[in-house]
Order: structure tokens, then sequence, then C-alpha cells
């Protein structure tokens, strides 16, 4: 083959240069990718350094690696960057491909039609050397690719990072960059120690397509999210993340960039003030107000706890217990005995004994509903201190000593079974 394309070389090279201009039209006609990228000359171009790049090697041997593989990866590299798809570029590989095996079959015929028989094996080695620029230009194309990508999620990161400390010197740039309306609705959503959210999915597994768009960001003090509400109500977000299982603190609605910052401070404290701490919870700030209230002051929830229920802390363990499940248990029922009698499986005297002794302890009656303001606040601050203080390892049960080996049995003798008395 190689003879007979020094033979024609000259025509091949006129013939080649026509090819370029057919591929350029065609990709342009056919590829919406390539004709919002590129010209129509500067792609004519690539195509006939390319085709002529194949050609030269199709001339030293179907065994010599084509020259212009560095061009082929600073192509695959350039496309990549340019945003151009990949299925694009290959199909233009292809599509040169038999455009070219056309370009010669012709310039043979034209030559020496009896020559195209000793044609057919060189159509091997001409795909051959386009399979190795198209994996050179394809290797490039997703190296450059991974690179954009990991500078892409670092951007974005950053821009996520600035909105929600609110270190962006212009945060409506920074949501802009990120896609996010300059005036919209918004929340910030932030999960639990060890919760994770669906990455670079953005929404839950099954989630609509029309759902709340979320943008999540793993952080050291835990992962966030910041969900862009659109015409969905704020409730959606829990719907949203149920699937996930994880616990999780919600923030109001804001309407501008700059006050997701403050919404993320919001979002910490309504996780820290879910009634929860060992199960699955979304948890809306507007739902929990006074327990958020509790969480955002920790020296003064200390002070409520001591002078609230000071007394009944220093009972023993058990003791304390009950009375604090009692009372917690009494609030969770609207102030009704009979209700938590049923959820406590006990009477319903039981329940007002305990409840009046609580009340002798504290010095504070459940019927003065400033006292049960103060009851239910200092019930908060201790259920809060519960859920933070640090859970000790779980306590192996002792093993038994392993039982006494039998002493042995002499040689030559047989062990007799005990005998019973008759």
């Amino acid at each position: 083959m190689e003879r007979i394309v020094e033979e024609i070389r000259e025509d091949l090279s006129r013939r080649i240069a026509l090819t370029a201009d057919r591929l350029a039209d065609r990709t342009l006609a056919e590829d919406a990718a390539y004709a919002a990228l590129l010209g129509r000359a500067e792609l004519r171009e690539r195509f006939h350094m390319t085709l002529s790049q194949v050609v030269e090697a199709l001339a030293r041997g179907p065994r010599c690696l084509p020259p212009g593989l560095a061009d082929a990866r600073a192509t695959g590299s350039l496309r990549a960057g340019q945003g151009l798809p990949l299925a694009s570029l290959l199909r233009a590989y292809r599509l040169g491909g038999r455009l070219l095996w056309q370009t010669l079959t012709e310039a043979v015929a034209a030559h020496d039609p009896a020559a195209l028989p000793g044609l057919l094996p060189g159509a091997a080695a001409l795909w051959d050397v386009l399979d190795q620029l198209t994996d050179a230009a394809a290797e490039s194309y997703r190296r450059a690719e991974a690179v954009h990508r990991d500078a892409e999620r670092e951007r974005r990161a950053a821009l996520l990072d600035a909105l929600l400390d609110g270190s962006a010197t212009d945060a409506a740039d920074a949501a802009a960059r990120l896609g996010l309306p300059e005036r919209g609705r918004f929340a910030v959503v932030v999960l639990g120690p060890g919760d994770h959210g669906p990455g670079d999915a953005g929404t839950s597994p099954g989630a609509p397509c029309d759902a709340p768009r979320i943008l999540w960001r793993i952080r050291a003090d835990g992962e966030s999210g910041l969900v862009e509400l659109g015409h969905h109500p704020l409730e959606s977000v829990r719907e949203l993340l149920a699937p996930l299982g994880v616990r999780a603190g919600v923030s109001p609605v804001v309407r501008t960039p700059p006050e997701l910052a403050p919404a993320r401070r919001l979002a910490v404290l309504a996780l820290r003030s879910a009634p929860a701490p060992d199960g699955p919870a979304t948890v809306l700030l507007d739902e929990r107000l006074p327990a958020a209230l509790v969480a955002a002051e920790a020296e003064l929830a200390g002070r409520l706890r001591q002078v609230v229920l000071g007394p009944v802390l220093a009972l023993p363990a058990a003791e304390r217990l009950v009375l604090l499940t009692t009372l917690g248990t009494w609030l969770a029922c609207h102030g009704s005995t009979t209700y938590a009698a049923q959820r406590l499986y006990c009477h319903r005297n039981t329940v007002s004994n305990r409840l009046r002794r609580l009340e002798h302890l504290t010095g504070r009656t459940l019927s003065d509903p400033v006292h049960v303001v103060e009851l239910a606040l200092a019930h908060t601050a201790v259920v809060q201190q519960r859920a933070s203080a640090p859970q000790p390892p779980p306590r192996r049960p002792p093993q038994a000593p392993p039982a006494p080996r039998p002493a042995p049995t002499p040689a030559g003798t047989g062990r007799r079974s005990p005998r019973l008395p008759g």
C-alpha cells in the first residue's frame, strides 16, 4: 500500500484538501455543537492537518505510529476546555475516516483501476492509524475534563462557603455564579454529625424532577445545603430529605443571598433543638423556636436548668429519670394527665402524684402559665444537655471464666458413672 500512496501522492494531496472542505461543511451542518463553537476556516484547517497526518502514516507503513499523536492530544484537551461534547469529537474522527477512505479509492481508481485490489489490505492500516489518533484525543479529552471538573467543583465549593459564612464581598455575584437568582426563596439545611446528603446529585433519590434544588457542601463542622425553593413550600424540604434518613435543621425562608449566612446559623440552632437525637428527623426552626432559644444561649440554659429543676436533678438517677420523663410526657400531651398516663402505661393518679412531687421540689405550680413556661424551657435545656453529652462506649458483658478441664483418665482404666443410691 505504501507504493500506491507514493505513486498518487500529488493527486492525493489535492484531493485531501477538497476532502477537508467536505468534512468541515458536513460537520458544521450536522453537528450543532461544532457549529456553535468553531468557524469554518479553523475547523477546515484542523481537519486538513489530521487527514494529512493519516496519509503520511500510511505512506510510512502500517506498523508506524502516526507522527501527530501530540496534535491529537492537544486537540482533545482543547475541545474539552471549549466544552465540545466528546461524542462530537469522536464522530468527526469517524466521519473523517470514511471520507478519507473514499478519497483514497477515488484517487487510486483515477490513477490505475487495476491497483484497487491492492488497496484493500490498507483498510486495516487506515483504521488502525485513525484508532490511535482517536484514542489519543479521547484520553486527553477525558483527562482535561477531569481537571476542569475538579476545578469547577472547588470553585463552586468556595462560592458556597463564602455565601454560607458571610465572607462573600458580593453575595449577589457569588449567587449568580452558582446559577442562583438575585432574589428568590432560599433556605439552608444543616445535617447532623455523620449524616450525608446525596453529593453532587443535588436532590434526594427518587425526588420529582421539579423538586427544590439543593447545593451541598461538606464542611469541617458538618454538611450544609443551600436550598433554592422556587415556588415550593418550606415543608417540602422535609419530604426531600426523608429518603436520606438524616437528622437535619432547616432555616426559615430568606429572600436574598446576603441573608444566607444568618440563615445557616439559624439552621444550626434548629438542628440543636431536634427532639430525638437518636433518630432521623428534619426540624424546621419555626416549629422549635422555644427549644432553639434555649440552644442559642448555653450559659443561660445551664442557669435555667439549675434554678428551675435543680432539686429534681439532685435526686438519685432513677427518681430523677421518672420525674423528668413524666414532666416531658405531660408537656407533650398538652397538659393532659389522662393522655400522659396512657403514654406512660400507668394510672392517672400515679402521674398526678409525680407531678405534685415535682411541684413541691421546684416550688412551681403547673396551673400557673408562667411556671409552666419555665418548667418547659428548663426541661428542654436538660434534654439538650443530655443529647450533647458524649456517650460512653458500650460496655462489653463480662465473660464467664473457662470451665475447668477434667483430669485425664489414667491409661488402662475406664471412667465409671457415679452409682446412684438404691
